[in-house]
C-alpha cells in the first residue's frame, strides 16, 4: 500500500466518523443531530446526458465534492433559542462557501463570520486574507424552534 493510499484510507475513515459524530455545538440536550455525507458522482444517462447522483462516501478521490445532510429536531419540552449547530472541518476537507446563513471560523470556533471577513496572521508578522482551506469549523445558527420543530442543513465539502 503506498503512501496515497494510506491517505485515502485515512481520510475515507475521517469521513464515516464525520457522518455520525455528534456535532459540538449541540450545546441543548434537547437538540437532536443526525447526519448522512454522500459523494456526489456524475453518471450518464441512458440518453447520454450527465446525470448528477449521490453515491455512498465509502470510496473517495482528491476533487471529490461531499455533500453533508443534517437533519435536527427540537425533543425538549421548551423553545430554542440562540442556538446554532457547528460542525468541525476535518483536515484533507475544505468547505464549499455557498450558503449566505453559514458561518466560519479560522481558529477552532473562538471566531465567526464569513470568510471575507476573517484574517490570519503570517509567519512575518503580518495578516492575510483566510482562504476556505484554511476554515476549522462551520456553523449555522438556528431560529427560535418551538417543541417538535425540525429542519435540514445540507452543504458541501471538496476533498483535498
Amino acid at each position: 500500500m503506498n503512501a496515497g493510499s494510506m491517505r485515502l484510507g485515512a481520510i475515507a475513515a475521517t469521513l464515516v466518523a464525520y457522518a455520525f459524530a455528534v456535532p459540538a455545538a449541540a450545546a441543548q440536550p434537547s437538540l437532536r443531530l443526525s447526519s448522512q455525507t454522500f459523494v456526489e458522482r456524475v453518471a450518464t444517462d441512458l440518453n447520454g446526458r450527465a446525470r448528477r447522483i449521490l453515491a455512498s462516501a465509502d470510496r473517495t478521490a482528491p476533487g471529490d465534492q461531499l455533500i453533508v445532510i443534517l437533519d435536527w429536531r427540537n425533543d425538549g419540552p421548551a423553545p430554542l433559542r440562540n442556538v446554532a449547530i457547528t460542525r468541525p472541518v476535518p483536515r484533507g476537507l475544505e468547505p464549499v462557501l455557498d450558503d449566505p446563513m453559514m458561518q466560519m471560523s479560522v481558529d477552532g470556533g473562538a471566531h465567526w463570520g464569513r470568510l471575507d471577513d476573517l484574517w490570519l496572521p503570517t509567519p512575518l508578522g503580518g495578516v492575510r486574507r483566510a482562504v476556505p482551506a484554511d476554515v476549522t469549523h462551520i456553523r449555522w445558527p438556528l431560529p427560535q424552534a418551538a417543541p417538535g420543530q425540525s429542519g435540514r442543513l445540507s452543504y458541501r465539502l471538496t476533498l483535498r
